[in-house]
């Protein structure tokens, strides 16, 4: 059986194309079959007084595309039976997955040039799984990385554990809810660099679980290539994460974060340097880091914290608190800091703890 660059049996869908020659019916082919066609035509013994074939004519993109349904995937998507979702109600991931699609064929209404991209990335895809699983396939593959095995390997993660596409969702509404620039979902899910970086950690961080330790390296390798975002795979990460801008955000083995936060571009949640074993930071749920921030070691910043751009953190940050400068000090002093009433991850708000500042100057 043919496998891919893992060594793990390669599973494909029924593909339906066109002989490329001439515009005679579709014809229905499994890939295994065509790569095996093209396997044994290459093996066999060379024709002197035949032409011979190039190589790069058996290739893959020429005859199949990850992209490519199954025909049984040809039943309407509203007939599917819809998914539950993690707070136990019906349709959330498809509801989400159907506002994408038509919000891609609004695109291509607008820009026609847009019609294949769209069409390959999302609406020729039968669910929000196989969408990611091309797109993060076609971003992060290169001459020894192939889109195919990278699109089996991310497809194959993503059907497996529904809980990573609760969090995907989860994500793509966090983006869209709190950062202006997102015109739309779809817009969000082919274009936002730290929306794909996150995805592939999830994907990444799945396989560090299950100890496919040198393949998880490899994701985090390629997605700080081509994201130039830089989360090891040994870091968990909850729900409803935005990374804002993302360029040159750092996230080290054993950190953790919550649910519901955002973190903007520049951001290192690192270790001291001094250290083994258990060194990066613990993020709580709805914290809000600004750009440029640094938060060094195991240290805990509690949920609903604030931490102001360009801070560094050494010290635990306790819950609804803002910290800021270098090293980084609570807004109101340590014995009586003031208390954020809002969730900062939520309203997106750099700026209130200004008011407190007698000497802040422009």
């Amino acid at each position: 059986m043919s496998t891919n660059f893992l060594g793990s049996p390669l599973l494909h869908k029924n593909a339906i194309i066109t002989t490329p020659c001439n515009n005679s019916p579709l014809m229905k082919l499994s890939t295994f079959t065509i790569k095996a066609c093209l396997h044994s035509s290459r093996t066999k013994t060379p024709n002197p007084n035949k032409p011979q074939i190039n190589d790069h004519v058996y290739n893959y993109t020429k005859y199949c595309q990850p992209n490519f349904s199954d025909p049984i995937s040809q039943i309407p998507i509203s007939q599917k039976e819809p998914k539950i979702t993690k707070n136990g109600e019906k349709g959330g991931v498809l509801d989400l997955w159907l506002k994408m699609q038509n919000e891609a064929r609004l695109d291509v209404e607008q820009e026609p040039i847009l019609g294949s991209y769209y069409k390959n990335s999302i609406l020729t895809q039968d669910c929000i799984e196989s969408a990611l699983a091309y797109h993060l396939s076609m971003k992060l593959s290169n001459s020894s990385l192939p889109s195919e095995s990278l699109y089996d390997l991310f497809i194959g993660v993503l059907t497996q554990d529904q809980e990573l596409i609760f969090n995907v969702v989860a994500d793509l509404k966090a983006v869209k809810e709190r950062d202006p620039a997102c015109i739309s979902y779809v817009h969000c899910f082919l274009n936002f660099k730290g929306f794909l970086a996150c995805q592939a950690h999830r994907i990444a961080h799945r396989l560090w679980s299950k100890n496919r330790k040198i393949l998880s390296l490899v994701i985090q390798n390629r997605v700080c290539e081509v994201f130039a975002v830089d989360i090891h795979p040994g870091a968990k990460i909850g729900g409803g994460i935005l990374l804002d801008h993302a360029t040159g955000v750092v996230i080290g083995e054993t950190a953790v974060i919550g649910e519901n936060v955002s973190i903007l571009h520049n951001v290192t949640l690192g270790g001291t340097g001094k250290v083994c074993g258990d060194r990066h930071p613990k993020i709580g749920d709805g914290v809000l880091i600004g750009a440029g921030t640094c938060v060094l070691g195991n240290v805990r910043i509690e949920d609903g914290a604030k931490i102001g751009a360009g801070s560094v953190v050494l010290m635990e940050v306790p819950a609804r608190t803002t910290a800021v400068g270098n090293p980084a000090r609570l807004i109101g002093g340590k014995e009586n800091p003031m208390k954020l009433d809002k969730i900062p991850s939520l309203t997106m708000d750099h700026t209130s703890h200004m008011s407190e500042w007698s000497d802040y100057v422009i």
